[in-house]
């Protein structure tokens, strides 16, 4: 029997200046499944989280930034939480310090429930490349 994969997860890479990116982290959800906010909750489901390596040739601008969260009740913690829904996109900008083509290993933990059941909480590590950004000094 396969185990239930009702998430997937893509990462990738998004330059948007000469000098700017952002580490864009995308969950493809299946119907009646859902994944939770990053924001912290007292009552049940564990937050997705995200922890990207230091690396000498960028740093993080701010924290990880998410889409739009709904509030729904959710029968299996009795309470409302924020969700996901068939996608979710969750970006962290980052300043780079020079040019250079580098990669960064990025992790994140998240929890998937459905109506009736919820997986035990999954952490995925990812390597993400970061071109050489081509800014003329």
């Amino acid at each position: 029997q396969n185990p239930l994969k009702p998430v997937t997860w893509e990462v990738g890479y998004l330059q948007t200046s000469p000098t700017e990116g952002q580490i864009i982290f995308t969950a493809t959800i299946e119907k009646k499944w859902h994944i939770y906010s990053q924001r912290p909750t007292d009552v049940g489901p564990i937050p997705t989280s995200f922890t990207i390596a230091p690396n000498p040739n960028f740093e993080l601008v701010g924290k990880v930034e998410e889409g739009n969260a709904h509030e729904e009740y959710v029968a299996a913690f009795e309470a409302k939480v924020f969700v996901f829904s068939e996608k979710a996109v969750f970006k962290q900008k980052i300043k780079l310090k020079n040019t250079n083509k580098t990669t960064t290993n990025c992790s994140l933990e998240f929890m998937t429930c459905n109506d009736v059941q919820c997986l035990p909480p999954s952490t995925l590590d990812f390597t993400v490349i970061i071109p050489d950004s081509g800014a003329k000094k």
